[in-house]
């Protein structure tokens, strides 16, 4: 009876036990363990009860464009805030304007918001920066535009136009962040003497910040004309994310930024804007392909048209270019000089020729120094050795305005 007891006992442990490894294997599933759930993305527009608390009865100006949507409802961020009763006084809309329809380059007059009617107030061409007439109706600015970590992309020169006028006109700033999709730290430091709309502060091409970090090292570094005095500045930083993670921009954050693969590319396709090759602007592929008319360039071929909504007047426009195709180039981002250094090669390392507007490259890359090491044949590997002492500086400064969990 007693031997009976005891195999009813174990049997009863046995089964209890199972139960208990049940349950705590319950994030398995055919044995194979669960991957841990991520929690997702809040983009700083995404915080809409703080923001709510922040604008609480101010008068509102908003710096943004098509790019300022909230992602999980896709609505944009200025019905977001009239939806929540913020007084939005007017919109400051950069390159590109409102809509994100504007070619580059192309100044675009004020209006108003045809579903809203709220006005927009360009902020590109003649009138960059918001003027003290403009300013005057306004409590507080709000800046949320989705940039893509290059230095030469115009929306964080609009950023530095901003904070100045907030500066100057004594009034806060609140920044809404969003992800650096191309997170990297890589490229020559611009130098003085090289400041223009598509370099004006002096950071690498690729500076690893997002736009609240950035707005953080402008204030910080003193690199407002008003001197000492910063701008009152306010990040909404964004929550769930750290430097180095993947993003894919949900929209296009100007025409001929179509997609992912483009957004990747941009940094070191963009040197060519400089030179008389195409990178497919008059196509339905910008910063996707590279070429020239001349058929020793390569075999692929494409023909730049004028194409509304991407480019009118593109480079090399009706003239059928040769080159190569790089829309399923697995680049995995960053900066590379290999094109370039490639079609200077097949430009027969004329310098003329490649470089035919050798200011404006030079504006494009902080210094002439990049422009004179490859016409000096310097290979790529020198070419980035020569970057690394002022890259670790500038590391080593990024690393007191960072508002996120950096690169492991």
């Amino acid at each position: 009876m007693k031997s009976k007891l005891i195999t009813i006992l174990l049997s009863f442990i046995s089964f209890s036990l199972l139960i208990t490894t049940e349950a705590c294997a319950g994030n398995t599933a055919n044995g194979q363990p669960e991957q841990e759930k991520v929690p997702p993305l809040v983009l700083g527009a995404e915080r809409t009860e703080l923001l709510a608390e922040l604008l609480k009865d101010k008068r509102v100006g908003l710096v943004i464009n098509q790019t300022s949507i909230l992602e999980t409802t896709q609505v944009h961020l200025l019905d977001a805030l009239l939806e929540e009763k913020i007084n939005v006084v007017k919109v400051f809309a950069p390159e590109h304007g409102f809509r994100g329809n504007a070619e580059a380059g192309e100044e675009f007059n004020d209006s108003r918001d045809q579903k809203t009617g709220i006005p927009v107030v360009s902020i590109y061409g003649k009138n960059k920066k918001p003027t003290d007439a403009q300013m005057k109706d306004l409590d507080i600015l709000v800046f949320d535009i989705q940039d893509v970590g290059a230095r030469y992309y115009t929306y964080i020169s609009t950023m530095q136009y901003v904070m100045e006028a907030c500066a100057e006109n004594n009034k806060p700033l609140l920044v809404l962040d969003r992800p650096n999709p191309n997170d990297f730290i890589d490229g020559p430091i611009r130098k003085k003497g090289y400041e223009s709309f598509v370099g004006m502060h002096p950071i690498p091409i690729l500076h690893g910040l997002t736009v609240g970090e950035l707005a953080g090292m402008i204030n910080g570094e003193g690199w407002l004309p008003t001197g000492p005095e910063t701008c009152e500045l306010t990040v909404v930083k964004m929550e769930n994310w750290k430097h180095g993670d993947p993003y894919w921009l949900p929209v296009k954050p100007s025409p001929n930024l179509p997609n992912d693969q483009s957004v990747r590319l941009f940094p070191s396709l963009c040197f060519f804007e400089a030179t008389p090759v195409s990178i497919g602007r008059g196509t339905y592929f910008p910063f996707q392909v590279i070429g020239y008319p001349d058929p020793n360039m390569g075999e692929f071929c494409f023909t730049p048209v004028s194409l509304p909504g991407f480019d009118t007047n593109p480079l090399q426009k009706d003239k059928k270019c040769y080159g190569v195709d790089l829309r399923e180039y697995p680049f995995e981002g960053g900066l590379s000089l290999t094109f370039l250094l490639d079609f200077f090669e097949k430009f027969d390392r004329n310098p003329k020729t490649l470089f035919s507007r050798a200011s404006w490259f030079d504006l494009l890359a902080g210094t002439k120094e990049l422009r004179q090491q490859i016409i000096q044949g310097m290979t790529e590997e020198e070419i980035r050795a020569s970057w690394q002492p002022e890259l670790t500086a500038y590391k080593q400064m990024r690393s007191k305005y960072l508002l996120y969990t950096d690169y492991p």
